[in-house]
């Protein structure tokens, strides 16, 4: 127990807790303390995160921050034993933040809207949440303890997914809240003209001001399926994006390039 918060009683699949460098988004380069949630209920084509899609039997805790030694746990774990992992990597002035990543972290929010506020509590570390933004209902449980969402949308063209109304509701609460959140955009070869115009006038409609990064599928390590664009399509896409919107970055896959997790 920590304070009335019944941290026992809290039971959650992961896949591992880690640290690491961040390589995507508007806090790429970053180290942030990683808690990668097990199972998802998409299936983009380029997924190269495949093996979060099922919770596995064991879940990979490192014991030391970023020396890649791991202790293996019997998976679903309580909020008790996710706190104690993350205290074994928390160091002062060593994390910028805790990315809540997965999977599809929300699939949890139930779990997550009592464990987030004792990881505020235990490490005074902002909550960062990585997510396909398709599930605006969860996010609602746990919104007020999130400090920045970096928020999927899913191009029909890219993903093989299509979940528009869904962002548009999940980009309105997070813009509404005054959380800080952007938009990552995976886009390959086959991005269309219908999908990049569609996604502006999301964004848009919305608040114009809220960041996109566009992110190229980055053709190393896995995930290698979909083939990326050419750099002129990026550099015309970009310029296309930015009639409508304030912020429109292009960043890579950089952990891929650093060979981090």
């Amino acid at each position: 127990m920590i304070g009335d918060l019944d941290l026992e009683g809290v039971s959650v699949p992961l896949v591992e807790i880690f640290s690491a460098i961040q390589g995507e988004g508007a806090n790429v380069g970053t180290r942030q303390l990683f808690i990668r949630f097990a199972g998802c209920d998409l299936r983009c084509t380029y997924c190269d995160s495949a093996h979060t899609w099922s919770v596995p039997a064991i879940a990979l805790l490192e014991t030391i921050a970023g020396d890649r030694q791991f202790q293996r746990v019997a998976n679903p774990l309580s909020g008790t034993q996710i706190l104690a992992a993350v205290a074994q990597l928390h160091h002062p002035h060593l994390h910028d933040s805790i990315s809540l990543t997965g999977g599809e972290p929300l699939l949890h929010a139930l779990a997550l809207a009592t464990l987030l506020p004792a990881l505020k509590a235990a490490t005074q570390l902002p909550l960062y949440l990585e997510t396909g933004g398709h599930h605006p209902r969860a996010l609602e449980r746990v919104l007020p303890y999130l400090d920045s969402v970096g928020m999927d949308i899913k191009l029909p063209s890219v993903s093989g997914e299509c979940h528009w109304p869904a962002h548009q509701q999940f980009l309105t609460l997070c813009d509404r809240a005054g959380v800080e959140v952007f938009c990552k955009v995976i886009i390959s070869a086959l991005t269309t003209p219908t999908d990049l115009a569609t996604m502006a006038e999301l964004v848009a409609t919305v608040n114009p001001r809220i960041p996109v990064f566009l992110q190229p599928v980055t053709p190393i390590g896995t995930g290698r399926l979909i083939q990326p664009p050419t750099p002129a399509q990026v550099l015309a896409w970009q310029a296309y994006l930015k009639n409508r919107l304030a912020h429109v970055r292009v960043i890579p896959q950089t952990h891929k390039f650093l060979g981090q997790r």
